[in-house]
């Protein structure tokens, strides 16, 4: 019988050299219309990197190299879906033209992240990317 465990996800904090960041605002519930980090579910036969790749590339049309991991978030609560982990890294881009497409209505640069409702926790993955610090 197989455990029953968390969802897994990733997030991407894409940052240009001048500090700006990428948001997605949400498509779809839940946070529907709230901005947020690009990211979503890791599927079978994936690791959390290429994952992280594939979810930026199809909600903000750029290719990313990503820098360096910035946490797992793991409380129960973050996800009104139910117990989902995520793995968020701090990324670039790369290549490719910044537009909103899959789950994403939109997809901007935002000098203050922290002026617009965002959704999850990721003000919290924001703060401590910004900072340097890495959470576990």
């Amino acid at each position: 019988m197989k455990p029953e465990t968390p969802l897994l996800t990733v997030d991407t904090i894409i940052q240009d050299p001048s500090g700006r960041v990428v948001l997605i605002r949400r498509k779809n519930d839940p946070f529907k219309d709230c901005w947020a980090l690009p990211g979503g579910f890791v599927e079978i036969g994936e690791t959390v990197e290429e994952a992280a790749r594939r979810e930026t590339k199809e909600e903000t049309g750029l290719t990313v190299e990503l820098d360096r991991l910035v946490g797992v978030y793991s409380a129960p609560e973050r996800d009104p879906r139910g117990h989902t982990v995520t793995v968020a890294f701090l990324a670039h881009a790369a290549a490719g033209a910044l537009e909103g497409a899959d789950d994403a209505s939109e997809a901007s640069w935002f000098e203050d992240p922290f002026r617009v409702k965002l959704a999850f926790d990721h003000a919290q993955i924001l703060h401590d990317c910004l900072r340097g610090e890495t959470s576990v």
